[in-house]
């Protein structure tokens, strides 16, 4: 089956293609490459046993999870794309969020700003090894067990990523105090793809790895749920290991942006995460498969794309059209972005109009917003010298801290 693919990963391919044939050619003329914080408290590590009957089956808690009633609720969650050897710079340090945790307006006065931060990647391309997708869509052999631990121990790095986020959120709360709710992560699940190769139905179907010594074959329903029940394990694990203080493990996130390849596992994942009160995001693209049936997949929150900014030949109208469709299925939205939106890249008046839209149909007034910015082009905004560009950030950082959904911080 074809895989269709959203403008902006679209873009994203493209660069990363121009990106792999500068690196191979890079390392065809070089000789070489030249190549935690854990808490001195003492953690039980809850353990799950994998087997027919797991679905039946208590899950058990960490004491941070015990406490918790319901799933969590965000209003403003940022994408921050890592873990692909292909992004410069590699890490998300805490330089780098602190732009995300508050903002700075016109009268130098800070405000908080995201409360839900989005980790995840979509492909590894590292020199010198074969590329990797965590989800369909790419002409890359599908990630394994070994590229799902990499990622989670890149979203746990010492001084990065969540690591970082906690500290950022720290020092901002000594000038601002504590924020009223604690700040929110999010870690997308990778899509168990049933071949390593999906253009080829010879491709090997067990390629993945082990669980308690028992390796996985994806042509198995059963097995794709159990990698996925591992990899949440994991994550928890990791979370509860880096004792944070500012931000709490709120949700998962669904990779696959439409559901032809993963529709039959999703209630299992679902109704696991839910036995733990962690909500189940989705971003389908437009027109996904799938889209208007998010519920019943068991999904908590779905951020409908317009996938309008990307292409100067979608019209206006997309905005429309994406807006009223959200509103009639009940799903929240995502705004897009990328560098293109610098006066440099003539795409400003795009992003002008998702705000003006999403204003016109209520959806900035009572919806949940997901903010896809490219790798970092809010960083880029901000610190462009161009007066047009510093007007249009703070018009957009303007338009996140005021919205009626937020409450007072």
């Amino acid at each position: 089956m074809k895989i269709a693919l959203t403008k902006k990963h679209k873009a994203m391919k493209r660069k990363s293609a121009q990106l792999f044939f500068i690196i191979t050619i890079f390392t065809l003329f070089s000789l070489s490459f030249v190549l935690v914080n854990c808490a001195s408290e003492d953690h039980s590590i809850p353990e799950y046993t994998y087997d027919d009957e797991d679905d039946e089956k208590d899950v058990d808690l960490y004491d941070w999870e015990k406490s918790r009633q319901s799933i969590l609720a965000s209003t403003d969650m940022v994408l921050l794309y890592g873990g692909g050897h292909q992004r410069i710079p590699f890490h998300w340090e805490k330089d780098r969020l602190k732009s995300y945790v508050t903002y700075i307006d016109t009268d130098n006065k800070e405000h908080w700003l995201f409360d839900s931060f989005l980790f995840l990647e979509i492909f590894d391309l590292e020199s010198g090894k074969t590329t990797k997708m965590f989800t369909q869509g790419y002409n890359f052999d599908a990630a394994n067990k070994e590229d799902w631990t990499n990622l989670i121990e890149y979203y746990f790095t010492s001084g990065a990523g969540i690591v970082a986020l906690d500290a950022s959120i720290k020092a901002a709360s000594g000038v601002l105090g504590a924020p009223k709710t604690k700040r929110q992560v999010v870690i997308p699940i990778p899509e168990p793809i049933v071949r390593l190769n999906p253009n080829n139905l010879s491709s090997p179907s067990n390629y993945w790895g082990e669980i308690d010594g028992l390796a996985l074959d994806f042509i198995n329903t059963k097995d794709r749920v159990k990698a996925c029940k591992w990899y949440i394990n994991e994550v928890r694990r990791k979370f509860d290991e880096g004792n944070f203080q500012n931000v709490e493990l709120a949700g998962f996130y669904w990779l696959a942006e439409d559901a032809s390849s993963s529709h039959a596992i999703l209630n299992s994942v679902a109704s696991y995460l839910d036995k733990m009160k962690y909500s189940f995001n989705w971003i389908p693209f437009f027109n996904a498969e799938g889209r208007t049936q998010w519920k019943s997949f068991g999904f908590d929150y779905s951020y409908y794309q317009p996938n309008y900014f990307f292409s100067n030949d979608v019209p206006d109208s997309r905005l429309d059209v994406a807006c009223k469709e959200a509103l009639e299925y009940d799903m929240h939205m995502e705004i897009e972005f990328d560098h293109d939106a610098l006066v440099s890249g003539g795409k400003d008046y795009k992003l002008r109009n998702y705000m003006k839209a999403f204003k016109d149909y209520g959806i900035w007034e009572k919806k949940r917003l997901a903010y896809y910015q490219g790798e970092a082009s809010l960083l880029a905004l901000k610190g462009s010298g161009n007066v047009e560009d510093n007007k249009l950030f703070h018009e957009f950082c303007q338009f996140v801290i005021s919205r009626p959904i937020r409450g007072a911080e």
